[in-house]
């Protein structure tokens, strides 16, 4: 499936016998997935990197308190 002579094939069929209709549905699909990726990969790159976790105001909230027999021994010990 390549134009130029000695250059090799894209894709080669290891079991039987396509037509040129679905080599070229498969060659669609395989560019669009190729070019979708690019441009999912090149907008990630824009965003810039995911924020720090240590900006993460949540982790500095307390726990709910759980009322109950030696609640005050277990609220020392991480859950």
């Amino acid at each position: 499936m390549t134009d130029e002579p000695g250059a090799r094939p894209m894709f080669s069929v290891v079991s039987g016998h396509p037509t040129a209709e679905e080599m070229a549905a498969l060659t669609a699909v395989v560019a669009a997935t190729l070019a979708a990726r690019k441009q999912a990969a090149a907008a990630q790159a824009a965003a810039g990197p995911a924020p720090s976790a240590w900006l993460d105001r949540a982790a500095l909230t307390r726990t709910p308190l759980r009322p109950g027999p030696d609640a005050w021994r277990r609220s020392a010990r991480p859950a």
